[in-house]
């Protein structure tokens, strides 16, 4: 490999060979299993080539199925054991390939080797996820979003597991089951499904006030993400990295989005889960396949070990986040979604990943909730995926070499020669054989630990509020207003008026003015308690300050018959020079022709799409057969993107519509001059997305 030495770091690979090898060897690994059926001829799973696949064995046409058919024993029982126990949480997800690319040597910090190296590539899998829902439920229910990449470096696969909120709802893995049986549906009716809003819920936050800060989160903006590429992703634990001398660093891993942090408001998210189910997956599926590949970068906060103790907060408790202001991220490389996947059963549901598969240099913490993940994950997936060799599924296969002497056990796929199976042993010369921490084998950092066996919780775990109100000290004035009829809505579910009340009487921890009106909304008594004055706050948090660009998203153009030929193609030629997908949405799919003979293909109708399934509408409005249906379609969609206060833009035949529709003059209200300008305006609309300011004129 062509580089040279930097300090104790290398440079960049001129080749890229590391990760060229690293990459085609898990592609091999897994086009080794591939297989296209495309002009085959058919035959069991024998081999046995099949003659009729149409009709099984009978006693004569009309006579009884005769048990002899093995083509027809063979298909039914496969059939009946296609389906393996779903995921109990993060159930319905959805994943990609990829590659990391590390843009700054970590040799100070830790010895993982996939971190030494200046530009260095390691290729990466991710599944996305929602937590509650079954694998059938939606994927725009306000939820947490699963966040899980495995990296398949030379090491060894290395797992980190998150979410795109940094905290959680408890802090000791104890309380883990209780937790996701009280979200859970109601196990007397199994209702309802993907959601938060039920009485056991919101009982479990009332008796388990560790949860208000998540709670906090949960019911913000970052709840409904407007889809996975648009979100963030967090390590939530505290993990460590340790370097060749033993020296570490605790850290948290953020993973920061290049197209910014933006999400759904509720009413279309509730829609969009109507007319779209599959929004999100869709469009993560559809972004790769359209060459506009999914890009974060990877970010760390590091604390060294002499200044665990030196914050008002414990580094280690799972409900409390770092402030960025405090403790900076520090960007070292960036991940890129390049591929989808071949088959979504036996990469992505099969795939099992596990925050104990760490690498040398990448170490566990006393964090008492990763503590027990460590244990939950992989006794899962015995369950799940029939045993203890799902290492040995393609997708979960290290792409290093492995060696060990464990053996047997269902779905064994190796076949290992010798005789011995067995350590320490003399027959096979002791091997496969240990290798020193010196020489790369994993060594747990040696922290020194004292202190009696007991069930207890520490002192420092025992604020539940202040980063709570921190957070809402944080938000802008639209994300407050959503918080808060996040609250209306939730808890105006919960049947229990106590319950209500102990959540109103709970949130006042956090903000008086914020627990008044929810208890007005949710029929309950004021907060007896008084207001907290606490006015830290940490920029970072809010949604207002993240990244604004038109790349990749969509407009939707309404038009007819008889437009404007130069005025749209200009419009459209500028969209899509940005990087902006257009669907031409019209009364029915083919071609339209303008007045001046220039055509346009329809390839949405006002039926197969919906407002709420694009970013930006472009009215240019046009003749159709049915006129006034086509008009009340148009004013329709123009309502309903102005109430979730989207951009739109007028052509000039476009202009009566916004007069007819409930949309007038103002923020992000584009409309055609004749100057030349609209296309520049539009497009600087597009990118802002939402205009909060807008609800002055509602």
């Amino acid at each position: 490999m062509n580089s040279k030495s930097k300090g104790d770091c290398v440079e960049k690979s001129s080749t890229g060979n590391q990760f060229n090898d690293s990459e085609n060897r898990k592609l091999a690994q897994l086009s080794e299993f591939v297989v296209n059926n495309k002009g085959t001829k058919m035959t069991t799973n024998q081999g046995v080539k099949v003659s009729d696949d149409e009709q099984s064995l009978k006693a004569g046409v009309r006579g009884p199925t005769l048990l002899e058919d093995f083509h027809l024993r063979e298909k039914i029982t496969h059939f009946d054991h296609e389906r393996i126990p779903e995921r109990v949480v993060h159930a319905r997800g959805y994943a990609a390939h990829g590659e990391f690319e590390l843009y700054k040597c970590m040799k100070k910090y830790t010895s993982a080797k996939f971190l030494q190296e200046d530009g260095k590539k390691t290729p990466i899998f991710i599944r996305y996820s929602n937590v509650v829902g079954s694998k059938g439920s939606v994927d725009t229910a306000r939820d947490v979003r699963g966040f899980a990449i495995k990296f398949y470096t030379e090491e060894g696969n290395y797992d980190l597991v998150g979410n795109n909120i940094p905290v959680f709802f408890i802090q000791d893995a104890v309380k883990f089951p209780d937790l996701v049986h009280a979200i859970k549906p109601e196990p007397h009716n199994e209702i309802p499904q993907a959601a938060s809003a039920h009485d056991t819920f919101w009982d479990f936050v009332a008796t388990n006030q560790e949860s208000a800060h998540m709670v906090m989160w949960l019911m913000s903006d970052r709840a409904i993400p407007t889809n996975f590429r648009k979100m963030d992703g967090f390590g939530v634990h505290t993990f460590r990295l340790v370097n060749d001398d033993g020296i570490a660093h605790f850290v948290k891993f953020h993973w920061k989005p290049l197209l910014g942090v933006h999400s759904l408001v509720w009413d279309e998210a509730q829609k969009i889960a109507g007319k779209d189910a599959d929004f999100q997956r869709r469009d993560l599926w559809e972004s790769i396949e359209h060459g506009n590949f999914v890009e974060y970068e990877l970010g760390v906060q590091m604390i060294p070990e002499d200044k665990e103790f030196m914050f008002n907060f414990d580094i280690l408790d799972a409900t409390k986040l770092w402030p960025e202001e405090i403790v900076p991220v520090q960007k070292i490389g960036k991940l890129t979604l390049n591929r989808n996947v071949t088959n979504v059963f036996a990469e992505t549901e099969q795939v099992a990943f596990h925050p104990g598969n760490v690498v040398p240099g990448i170490d566990f913490t006393n964090d008492p909730l990763l503590q027990g993940r460590l244990f939950s994950y992989l006794d899962t997936q015995l369950l799940r995926l029939g045993g203890p060799n799902f290492t040995e599924i393609p997708i979960n296969r290290a792409v290093c070499p492995f060696h060990n002497n464990q053996r047997d056990g269902f779905s064994r796929q190796r076949i290992d020669e010798g005789q011995v199976s067995y350590h320490n042993n003399s027959l096979a010369n002791n091997t496969p054989s240990t290798t020193s921490v010196e020489k790369g084998g994993f060594g747990h950092y040696a922290e020194k630990v004292e202190g009696r066996v007991i069930k207890a919780r520490s002192d420092s775990f025992a604020d539940h509020f202040s980063q709570a109100r921190l957070f809402w000290n944080s938000m802008s004035p639209p994300e407050k207003q959503h918080i808060i009829e996040a609250f209306n809505f939730e808890v105006g579910k919960v049947n229990s008026r106590n319950v209500r009340q102990q959540i109103v009487d709970m949130f006042v921890n956090v903000d008086k003015g914020m627990a008044t009106t929810i208890a007005e909304a949710v029929g309950v008594n004021p907060p007896t308690g008084e207001q907290v004055n606490v006015s830290a706050s940490s920029p970072a948090l809010s949604m207002e300050k993240t990244v604004y660009v038109p790349q990749t998203l969509k407009v939707g153009i309404l038009i007819g018959s008889g437009f404007d030929g130069v005025e749209v193609r200009e419009v459209v030629r500028s969209l899509r020079n940005q990087g902006v997908t257009v669907d031409v949405i019209g009364e029915r799919l083919g071609t339209l022709i303008g007045k001046d003979g220039a055509k346009i293909i329809v390839n949405q109708t006002f039926e197969t799409t919906a407002p709420v399934l694009h970013d930006s509408l472009y009215v240019v409005g046009g003749n159709a057969d049915n006129q006034m249906k086509f008009n009340r379609d148009i004013i329709y969609y123009i309502n309903e993107s102005f109430m979730h206060y989207k951009p739109i833009g007028f052509a000039m035949s476009g202009m009566p519509y916004l007069r007819q529709s409930n949309a007038m003059v103002g923020p992000g209200i584009i409309t055609a001059s004749g100057n030349g300008e609209f296309s520049k305006a539009f497009l600087e609309a597009i990118a802002k997305q939402r205009f909060w300011k807008r609800n002055i004129y509602n």
